[in-house]
């Protein structure tokens, strides 16, 4: 008796889930790896058209190094401020016991200030903080304080780490927020059986637990002011030498315009972005484990 044939297998078929995050797919090579792939190129290539490696020398000429030093000093000091900040004020709004209104209140600003930046920003601080700002006066006229006399100069590096600071704190906020919900109720409360102080609590199991998240929310902080160039050249336009606007002058300006040698501080800005963005994921994926 002759066996049946075997069963042909299933064909497979492509899932209409992927209709669902092919517009996602397509947004992230248009305006992602094709610019990427594009600047790679274009850091290799002269004023002359032709395959060079002087554009990737040049970013290790004096001028550039310290364009990027002084943007990553910028970056990490308002990336260290804003987490320092932020942690403190989530802290304080959801484990103060604080009205509920005022959780939401704080949560809804926060959302609208995490994403207000570029010109508007910059027009906002030089009206307040600007020699002739609202604040400026007043501490001036009312107060007998000169900000400015006293060394303040918001075209300075702690005046666009202030700004930076507008925008750094409630994106702290609005990303650490669900770490400190996290925490068990039942862990403060066993820690209070055991004889522990509000401040053993924090020292040995809150802040522990939380470090992950802190230091996975730094580096996306970081890699957020890193890649800002609106609010710092509609701020200090080129008065303060930062990668943002020594990329801007070499793209689109007159004197010392080479696309090459841009692409080649794109590039590198991207290498440097994309690195925080990487220690932002695996802290993150740990610290998601660790509150599993």
């Amino acid at each position: 008796m002759t066996q049946p044939a075997a069963a042909a297998s299933p064909r497979r078929r492509l899932s209409f889930e992927w209709l669902g995050v092919a517009p996602f797919i397509v947004f992230a090579l248009m305006f992602l790896a094709f610019p990427t792939l594009y600047l790679l190129a274009g850091a290799f290539i002269g004023r002359d058209g032709q395959f060079t490696f002087d554009n990737i020398a040049a970013l290790f000429t004096d001028q550039i190094i310290a364009a990027y030093w002084i943007s990553i000093r910028i970056s990490g000091a308002s990336a260290i401020l804003g987490a320092a900040i932020g942690l403190a004020m989530a802290l304080a709004i959801i484990r103060g016991r604080l009205p509920a209104p005022l959780r939401a209140a704080v949560m809804t600003f926060s959302g609208v200030a995490s994403n207000f930046a570029g010109v508007p920003l910059a027009f906002a601080f030089i009206a307040t903080l600007g020699r002739l700002g609202l604040v400026t006066i007043i501490l001036k006229t009312v107060f007998g304080f000169d900000l400015y006399r006293a060394g303040f100069n918001l075209l300075s590096f702690w005046g666009l780490t202030l700004t930076y600071l507008y925008f750094q704190i409630p994106l702290m906020l609005l990303i650490i927020a669900p770490a400190i919900d996290g925490l068990k109720k039942e862990w403060s409360e066993a820690a209070q059986i055991l004889g522990a102080s509000p401040w053993q609590f924090w020292r040995y199991i809150g802040l522990p637990i939380l470090w992950p998240s802190v230091l996975g929310t730094l580096s996306l902080l970081f890699a957020n002011a890193f890649g800002a160039i609106a609010t710092a050249y509609g701020l200090t336009g080129s008065s303060l030498n930062i990668v943002p606007i020594l990329l801007y002058a070499q793209i689109r300006g007159d004197a010392l315009q080479n696309p090459g040698l841009g692409a080649a501080l794109a590039l590198g800005m991207v290498l440097i972005t994309a690195c925080a963005n990487i220690i932002y994921l695996v802290i993150s994926a740990r610290a998601e484990r660790w509150m599993k």
